[in-house]
């Protein structure tokens, strides 16, 4: 270690405002004149002064808190806002999947209703009247022409061939 390299540790006495002298040891040496020492300490003696804080924290509260309040108003009226249209949301998809599921009942109650048979007999009736309007388009424009020759036209006999394919077909249905 170097020699002369740290200051000395010399006894030094210090003096208080309140007349209190103490001897202790420090770098400093000699006399040091001090404000406060641990016999007039308020901490120490018992007699602190207590500092009006309460008053502080008032007018801050009354210089900010209304801001603070409106705050959290805002940030409520924000949250409301978004439950109610996540609700808004969640009933739209309740009544959509509602609306699925009651067509999905009723196309599968009008599928129970009718047999495979009935089916392709009422499939078969709805091809035979289309053809018939198609027949009763084309033959009302011949039909002048066929009247005139006295003729009874193809299109009035296939007709009552479709009617009579038709109450054939609904008396099985009933049987």
């Amino acid at each position: 270690m170097k020699d002369n390299l740290h200051p000395g540790y010399e006894k030094t006495t210090y003096e208080c405002s309140c007349g209190n002298t103490f001897d202790s040891m420090s770098t400093k040496g000699g006399s040091l004149h001090i404000e406060l020492c641990d016999k007039c300490h308020p901490f120490y003696t018992g007699q602190q002064k207590l500092i009006d804080t309460g008053g502080r924290v008032q007018r801050f509260a009354d210089k900010f808190g209304a801001a603070a309040t409106a705050t959290l108003e805002k940030d409520a009226a924000k949250q409301e806002a978004r439950r109610k249209a996540a609700e808004e949301a969640e009933a739209a998809k309740r009544a959509d999947r509602e609306a699925k599921a009651a067509a999905k009942a009723a196309k599968a109650a009008e599928f129970a209703s009718t047999t495979p048979v009935e089916a392709e007999i009422e499939r078969e009736v709805e091809a035979a009247v289309e053809a018939e309007d198609i027949k009763a388009e084309t033959a009302d424009a011949e039909e002048p022409a066929a009247q005139a020759v006295g003729e009874v036209p193809e299109a009035a006999v296939e007709a009552a061939d479709v009617v009579e394919a038709e109450v054939a077909a609904e008396e099985v249905t009933a049987e």
